[in-house]
């Protein structure tokens, strides 16, 4: 599914271009396709009818209440990772029984928070964390729903950085322990034993890690129900399934459930629900960020295209070396040049691309890095005092401003001279 495509000469999103939107909001400026999101979502929940299923959307990837709003509204549940996610979910009219809380540092307010609202399930990462949930909850005359977040040793083949399910990972709990903790759950009296939950890493382009992971899970699984044969509901294989960047080949929705399902199968006929947690395959190619060339700099070695996008908009590139394609937002015959494409920010790894073969583009002119739904405006800040960009949702011929621009008096706002 590929929202954004050339038309008459203009890269649309949908039936929207994005030259008139940059036009009228501005740049930098991040535009989502609803249909490509929301498509994405029920592509995968098709895939796996047939099997009791959540699908608790990795909202870490974009929190963004216009993006959560309309999967909401089609049924998706919420992977967290913070108390501020969880009200997000609310003020975007999800439902808090549909919520998975995962992280490995929940605070006292982030649990007694969850608790109060009726969360699912809490991803427990650790023994201590198990210890001091059953603590808090049984102070406020509750039981905390609980999976422990097993750690199965299988590598995604995936950036390093978002490994999550290798023995050295700070994540989780390894395989060989998770039996152990679980007995110790059920002698806790705050915790309510209720899934059994995986995850192996983000942007995995193959379906055997995942085949791998959910074989070596599905023991323990059945092990777990018979320690827990009342309250056990649960299956959690995660997310991280990935996309198209450059010239990966990740799964599609049905490619990925005609993997795992036959697997996920046995534990479907034991009674569990089967949950996952997709983020980037679902926004990742849901999203561009558009930006205007503010200069043209030829060196002796070098020709730069300097952006008024920065890191601070867009902190991939920098942070994990990833390549985003960029694509002028009005077409034509062009001839091609090797190039940096670089933002303002005052540091040398303020790049979107190195040593680039692109179409040769002149001040004024309009690039889309695409790709930029996940882990784009999410991750983006106020470094070197620069506000961060607006946001538009586009539908069809229909479009809306969905975030204002940071202006210089938001960078202040809520700080205190002495």
């Amino acid at each position: 599914m590929n929202e954004f495509q050339y038309r008459l000469g203009e890269l649309c999103c949908e039936d929207v271009p994005l030259r008139k939107l940059a036009v009228e909001f501005g740049t930098p400026l991040y535009v989502y396709s609803e249909s490509h999101i929301v498509g994405q979502y029920q592509a995968l929940d098709k895939a796996f009818r047939g099997l009791d299923h959540m699908i608790c959307y990795a909202m870490k990837a974009n929190s963004t209440l216009a993006v959560l709003r309309s999967l909401a509204r089609v049924g998706a549940g919420f992977d967290i990772v913070s108390g501020g996610e969880l009200y997000r979910v609310k003020q975007a009219g999800g439902d808090a029984a549909k919520c998975v809380f995962s992280s490995v540092g929940k605070t006292r307010e982030e649990i007694e928070y969850a608790l109060r609202e009726g969360i699912y399930c809490f991803n427990v990462e650790s023994e201590a964390e198990l210890q001091f949930l059953s603590d808090v909850a049984y102070r406020m005359g509750r039981r905390a729903p609980v999976a422990v977040r097993v750690n199965p040793h299988v590598d995604p083949d995936t950036h390093h950085y978002i490994s999550t399910g290798k023995e050295e990972s700070k994540f989780g709990i390894s395989i060989e322990r998770a039996l152990k903790v679980y007995r110790e759950a059920t002698r806790l009296r705050g915790v309510e034993i209720r899934g059994v939950q995986m995850h192996i890493g983000s942007q995995i382009t193959k379906t055997g890690p995942y085949v791998l992971a959910i074989k070596k899970m599905l023991p323990l699984v059945e092990k777990v129900q018979t320690l827990a044969p009342q309250t056990l509901r649960s299956f959690d294989i995660g997310g991280g399934v990935g996309i198209r960047y450059k010239d990966q080949t990740p799964p599609t929705a049905q490619q990925f459930a005609a993997a795992v399902k036959p697997l996920l199968k046995q534990a479907s006929k034991r009674g569990l629900r089967i949950l996952m947690e997709p983020g980037r395959f679902i926004v990742g190619n849901g999203g561009v960020l558009v930006t205007r060339v503010l200069y043209v700099k030829q060196t002796p070695v070098k020709r730069f295209v300097i952006i008024d996008g920065a890191m601070n908009d867009l902190i991939r590139p920098a942070l994990y070396e990833s390549y985003h394609e960029i694509q002028p937002v009005k077409a034509g015959k062009r001839t091609k040049a090797k190039v940096d494409v670089v933002g303002p920010v005052c540091e040398s790894g303020d790049f979107f691309a190195q040593g680039r073969t692109l179409p040769v583009v002149e001040a004024g002119e309009y690039l889309a890095v695409m790709s930029a739904g996940a882990y784009g405006f999410a991750m983006a800040s106020n470094y070197n005092s620069r506000g961060r960009p607006a946001e538009v949702l586009v539908k069809g011929r229909k479009y809306q401003l969905v975030r204002r621009r940071e202006t210089r008096q938001d960078l202040v706002r809520g700080e205190l001279l002495p």
